[in-house]
């Protein structure tokens, strides 16, 4: 595992950089210097830090963030430009508390049900925890507004009115129909999209470098999706399959990024693609269309339905002994074969992050869309076995965490 520097600014706050030796380093243009200040190793690298504010791309000073997360880069003036203007955010974490007396109201916007109280990893749940380690507490400072459209897509736009009427001091949108519905429904109200799709093709925001407008976010992947490194681990897992199936939402349009991907990348892996929709919630049904088409193994989609439904999906993958690939090593966790990608609840906390600023007076529109950059290959042996599969060796070697 690697550390994880932060650089301790002048003003005592924390702007995550990249890695960078310890000790101290003047930068042009600076009087004072920046302090590099080691604040834990992954996972979690937030919360081993109580002085941090967010993620300061250092492109141009030091090597990619080892945190995994980056903003759009910029140049070494646009970065000073930013320390000496007072920019950055103020600290998260003890050290810095809501506003007193200011009640908070936040919008959540989602395409699918209400997760059970069981469920401790989806992402509506996530963001309010990781709000609360930052001072804002349900029913106190915060009032959170819950809309979800459970699978049907056409109330969405209703929803969002809603939370428009209810006056939402930022809306919390997971899935590009949830965000197009709010962003349809109001011009000026802060939205904080979780997602994986293209926000500029699909006309959010002008560029991911500085959104512009209401509009700001955190992607699962960067600059499209991880479908074709997924597809290609997972052929080297199973090199005997020749068709393999992806399963998918019954919201495609979100999809068809991935499954270009995907596609654009099967003919050199020599393998065809049977892509199966979940409709209406309805896994046993898609599982069986899946076993008709007799795959060699299964690609799960990247999108928060599957997070939510992780559970099933691993067990009837199990039933029908299929190898299957997932995007969150969380999944993997519990009981899938092999993800690669960043963690879910790591991604969650930097959505609430930005909600976090938001609250206090940044404008979604200087905020740059957040992307990963660090990503983990995890392999469960235990399901490997279960499935009489034998992981190469090469393969394990490379794995940044193997469960056994």
């Amino acid at each position: 595992m690697s550390d994880y520097l932060g650089l301790l600014a002048v003003d005592g706050s924390v702007a995550r950089g990249g890695r960078v030796p310890r000790g101290r380093r003047i930068l042009p243009g600076l009087e004072a210097p920046l302090e590099l200040e080691a604040v834990g190793t992954h996972p979690p690298p937030y919360q081993t830090c109580d002085r941090w504010c967010t993620f300061v791309p250092l492109a141009a000073l030091v090597q990619p963030d080892t945190c995994g997360f980056a903003e759009n880069s910029m140049d070494r003036r646009a970065f000073l430009g930013i320390l000496a203007g007072g920019l950055l955010a103020a600290p998260l974490g003890a050290g810095a508390q809501p506003a007193a007396g200011k009640v908070y109201r936040l919008g959540v916007l989602s395409t699918v049900t209400a997760p059970p109280s069981s469920d401790q990893m989806a992402a509506v749940t996530l963001v309010p925890r990781a709000l609360r380690k930052l001072g804002y507490v349900e029913g106190q400072n915060l009032i959170i507004e819950r809309r979800y459209a459970g699978g049907q897509l056409e109330r969405l736009p209703g929803m969002a009115k809603d939370l428009v009427r209810l006056g939402s001091d930022v809306i919390f949108a997971v899935a590009l129909p949830a965000i197009q519905a709010a962003k349809d429904a109001s011009a000026t109200i802060p939205i904080v999209f979780y997602g994986n799709f293209d926000p500029v093709a699909n006309g959010l925001v002008g560029n991911l470098a500085r959104p512009g407008a209401n509009v700001t976010g955190v992607l699962i992947a960067p600059e499209g999706t991880l479908a074709a490194k997924k597809l290609e681990l997972l052929k080297e897992t199973v090199p005997q399959a020749t068709r393999i199936a992806v399963l998918v939402p019954e919201d495609f349009a979100s999809m068809r990024l991935q499954i270009q991907e995907a596609q654009d990348a099967a003919p050199a892996l020599r393998v065809s693609l049977s892509v199966v929709q979940v409709k209406g919630g309805d896994y046993d049904r898609a599982f069986a269309t899946i076993a008709v088409e007799r795959p060699g193994a299964l690609f799960v989609a990247s999108t928060a339905y599957f997070m939510r439904d992780r559970k099933r999906i691993i067990e009837l993958a199990a039933m029908h002994r299929l190898p299957a690939i997932y995007e969150w090593p969380e999944q993997v966790e519990d009981g899938g074969l092999m993800a690669y990608g960043t963690s879910f609840s790591v991604t969650t906390q930097r959505a609430a992050a930005y909600i976090d600023r938001i609250f206090r007076g940044a404008a979604p529109g200087d905020l740059p869309i957040e992307q990963p950059t660090k990503f983990d290959l995890v392999i469960n042996l235990k399901t490997a076995k279960t499935l009489g599969l034998t992981i190469p060796s090469s393969l394990l070697q490379r794995a940044d965490q193997v469960i056994e």
